[in-house]
Order: C-alpha cells, then sequence, then structure tokens
C-alpha cells in the first residue's frame, strides 16, 4: 500500500470501519467516500501535500476520521485539548501550521492562539443520527492553490508530533505516509489483526500510541475499531459490554485502573470476547499482566514504542510462542541492536543504549542538526533507553539515559516546567525531576529556591504552573530548599535528586 487512502479504499466497502458507543458505524465505503470529499475540499482552500493542519478535537470517532482524512492528503498534527493558550501559540508557530481544525461551538484556547498568529480554523460538526466519524466542515480564510493535490504518497509528510526533550524545546518529529503505513502493519502482523476483530479504543489519538496501534493497525487489517471519548474507568464496563471487543490496548495506569473495578464488574468480565490485551507506552509490572490475564483470561501482550519511531519497535509475540513478562518482547518491525557509547554495536547479554532502525523510523527531526547528530549513528536511531538483548532475543529496558519524565505514559520536559516555575517573581533557581510513582510510574517533582527575603506557598507555585501548563505537567510535588544539590562541578542535576532529597526512601 503506497496510501493511506489506498489502504481504506479496498477494504470491502460495507465492512464495519469506525464506530462509538451507541452509534451507528461508519463503513469503509463511506470512510473512503470521506477521505475523497475532505482531500478535494482541503485542495479547494489551498491545503495540500506537506501541508500542515492542527487538529485539537475531543477523543471520539470525528478525531479518528479527522485524523485519517487529512494525514491522507497532507499533514496531521494533531494536539492534546489540555494545553493552554501560551502552549498552543507556541505549538503552531513551531509547526508552521497552515489551519486549525476544531469542532463546532469549540472554546479550546487554541482559537485564541490562532488568531494571535493569522492561522484560519476549519470547523467540522455532524449531525444527530450521523454514523461515527461522519463530519462536514465550513472554513474561514482559506483561499489558494497548492503544488500537489491528491493523495500524499509515500515519501510525503502524513504526521507530525513533538517529543519532548531535555531542553525546554520539544523537539519535531516528521513522519512519512511510508513511516506511518509500515509501522501499522507491524502492529497488524504482531497482533494478527484480521476483518474479524474489533478493537476498543481508549487511548488520546493525540499520541502516536492512539493514532497507530489503536487506529491505523485497524484500518490496514479491515478490522473495526470502535472509538470512546478517552479512558475512563467509570465507564469502561459499560463500553466493553456494549462493544464486545475482541482487543484493546492501553498504558499500565490504564490497566491497572480497570482491574480496580473488575469485581463489581464480573458480568461483563465473563461474557468477554477478548483474544488479547496489549500495553504499551511505559513499563508494565508483571504481576499486573498476570492478574489481567488471570482477570480476563486471555494473553497480555507488552510492546515498546516511541513516536521517532512511528510507534512501534518490539513486542512480545502471542500464543502460542512464549512471552516473558518484564521483557518488551523481541524485534517487531525495525531491527533492533544495543550500542555503547563510541556507536560499536553489543553482543547479546550486554548492556548498552538501545538502537533502531527500519522503514517506520523518522528520517529526522526537523531543523534540528544538534538533535540529529546525537540521536542517529551509522544509519541507527539512538532511543535514549538502556537495555539489553537475551539469547532469544527479548529485550529488556533497564533505564533511561534521557531526563524526561514519564508519567503514565505522558512524556514531559523537565525544563519546560523549569521555564514556567522560573518566572514566579519569588523563584530564584528551579530544578523538576521525576519522582517515583506506584502507580503513574514517575510523577513531576520540583525543587526551588526563593530569592533572598521573597517567599511563596507550594499551593500558590502549582496554581502559578497552571496557568501555563497543561494539568499533567504541573509538579504534584513541590519542595522548598534553601539550596538544591549539585554535581562536582556545580551544575544542577535532575538524575538521582529524588535520592539526594531523601524522596525514595
Amino acid at each position: 500500500m503506497t496510501s493511506i487512502h489506498e489502504v481504506i479504499s479496498t477494504q470491502p466497502a460495507t465492512a464495519k470501519a469506525i464506530g462509538a458507543p451507541g452509534r451507528p458505524s461508519l463503513t469503509y465505503g463511506d470512510l473512503a467516500l470521506l477521505l475523497e470529499t475532505t482531500a478535494k475540499a482541503l485542495n479547494g482552500f489551498g491545503i495540500g501535500s506537506g501541508d500542515r493542519v492542527a487538529i485539537v478535537l475531543p477523543n471520539g470517532p470525528e478525531m479518528a476520521t479527522s485524523f485519517l482524512a487529512v494525514a491522507a492528503c497532507a499533514s496531521a498534527a494533531p494536539l492534546n485539548p489540555a494545553y493552554k493558550e501560551d502552549e498552543y501559540s507556541f505549538y503552531l508557530e513551531d509547526l508552521r501550521a497552515k489551519a486549525v481544525l476544531v469542532e463546532t461551538g469549540s472554546t479550546s484556547p487554541v482559537l485564541a492562539s490562532a488568531a494571535k498568529l493569522g492561522i484560519p480554523v476549519l470547523t467540522i460538526h455532524h449531525a444527530e443520527g450521523d454514523p461515527a466519524g461522519q463530519f462536514g466542515f465550513e472554513a474561514t480564510d482559506l483561499t489558494g492553490t497548492v503544488a500537489k493535490t491528491g493523495w500524499s504518497e509515500v515519501g510525503d509528510e502524513a504526521l507530525v508530533l513533538h517529543t519532548s526533550g531535555t531542553t525546554s524545546r520539544p523537539k519535531v518529529v516528521p513522519l512519512s505516509t511510508a513511516n506511518v503505513l509500515a509501522s501499522a502493519n507491524h502492529i497488524k502482523t504482531s497482533l494478527a489483526l484480521g476483518p474479524q476483530d474489533t478493537g476498543l479504543s481508549i487511548m488520546p489519538m493525540f499520541h502516536i500510541h492512539g493514532l497507530i496501534a489503536s487506529l491505523l493497525a485497524s484500518m490496514a487489517a479491515g478490522a473495526h475499531v470502535v472509538c470512546t471519548p478517552g479512558f475512563n474507568a467509570l465507564k469502561f464496563f459499560q463500553w466493553f459490554s456494549e462493544v464486545q471487543p475482541s482487543w484493546y490496548t492501553a498504558v499500565p495506569t490504564m490497566h491497572q485502573a480497570i482491574l480496580a473495578r473488575a469485581a463489581r464488574n464480573q458480568e461483563a468480565v465473563k461474557a468477554s470476547r477478548l483474544r488479547f490485551a496489549r500495553s504499551s507506552s511505559s513499563s508494565l509490572p508483571p504481576p499486573v499482566m498476570a492478574e489481567l490475564e488471570e482477570t480476563f483470561n486471555c494473553p497480555v501482550i507488552e510492546a515498546y514504542g516511541m513516536t521517532e519511531a512511528a510507534h512501534q519497535m518490539a513486542s512480545n509475540p502471542l500464543p502460542p510462542a512464549a512471552r516473558k513478562p518484564g521483557t518488551v518482547g523481541k524485534a517487531a518491525g525495525p531491527e533492533v541492536a544495543i550500542m555503547d557509547e563510541a556507536g560499536a554495536l553489543l553482543p547479546q547479554g550486554a548492556s548498552g543504549e538501545i538502537v533502531i532502525r527500519g522503514p517506520n523510523v523518522t528520517a529526522g527531526y526537523e531543523n534540528n542538526p544538534k538533535a540529529n547528530a546525537e540521536n542517529f549513528t551509522n544509519g541507527w536511531f539512538r532511543t535514549g533507553d538502556l537495555g539489553f538483548l537475551d539469547d532469544d532475543g527479548f529485550l529488556t529496558i533497564s533505564g533511561r539515559l534521557k531526563e524526561i519524565i514519564n508519567r503514565g505514559g505522558e512524556k514531559i520536559a523537565p525544563r519546560e516546567v523549569d521555564d514556567v516555575l522560573q518566572a514566579h517573581p519569588s523563584v530564584d533557581q528551579v530544578v523538576t525531576f521525576a519522582l517515583p510513582h506506584d502507580k503513574l510510574g514517575e510523577a513531576v517533582a520540583a525543587v526551588v529556591v526563593f530569592k533572598e527575603g521573597q517567599t511563596a506557598t507550594e499551593a500558590e507555585l502549582k496554581a502559578f504552573a497552571a496557568e501555563k501548563l497543561a494539568a499533567f505537567k504541573v509538579p504534584s510535588t513541590i519542595l522548598i530548599r534553601d539550596e538544591i544539590p549539585k554535581g562536582a562541578t556545580g551544575k544542577l542535576q535532575r538524575i538521582g535528586l529524588a535520592d539526594k532529597l531523601g524522596l525514595t526512601k
């Protein structure tokens, strides 16, 4: 397959493609038609191959079909609906977005950002009773011609996301049509997905996990994906009973929340037709895996993914092949190897940095030669994760070289939080760091030193941060100290800071 439209249009026209709880499903034939009408309209508005459309929509079927329609003929740039105006302004400007797509009646602060930057807005709408994902849209101030109309091909950008780095400036990750289709096919193959499958989509669709593993892999398989408004532990089993999915994919914290309510939903559990459950985006504790398998009487497949790989890099196999709890499985698409600091590949069993190469891997960060030089060595992409491959080729992740905070799968750049707190009039020094958390894996914490004669409470600092940051980035713990521990050279250091502050004992 050479285009997203081809993936959709070659499936049986009457087969169900996109669904939602309580709504009729959109067929592959109707989805292909929606892609065609959207492409024609976008081209008429002056948007075509390579032009970036920022999508700010709540989770659900319209988010799914909007992504597919935009990615099929232009470049989709999904943004977190929880962002504040300053964050949207940064991302829209950094992406050079040609337009912003929102729903009718949206009150998102992205509208203020778009107006300030002079970026046109596309508004989508659907009528009650429409199949899930069906939409029409209107545009203001959009006219022009495009260099290339029609469908984006393998070398054209289909998706662009930001990934947090250890500096305050997130890196731009362009992913081509070839990248995303390769990853979707890798996942389809790993999970043996087919037209008989129905996936329950609970992952956010501004994440690579939800976009590729849940949605595009299903489309590549001709399967049915039912899109929820986002994860809700209180509604999960209601949706589960209604949809009767054959699989779902989630992050460990979601799996744990589901398990916590399973005992109260025994009827739904007993009626389950799950063929497997999948876990990715952060480490799944082996006891949680065992409890999930016992509860749903199906295998749990742990996988390893990241934005730069258009998601999947490794995966545990389906039965009857053996799975190894505590590992992220075997290479499942790209080649996976272990590299030392000098760039030499290491033998099985040796620990080092996990590196990958393959058709799903981005060609490089945009306008960031320094990051590209640091992250690509001899054609291999350096993941920033430490690990080793055992004699059977199973990959174990033992740590991270990077300082990114992984809060339940949400990746947060500490420096971004630093910069916000540093702007508080009372703050002299600040270091944001990862604090171990029993459910999220890591929580966001910060330690501050006040300017002489200045003060503020922890609650005031959190409220100040919340004005500029999405809720998941606001530190859950802010420590006030006279001095922040420093390294041998006098530099403030994040790594090991939780230990140095006595927070992990």
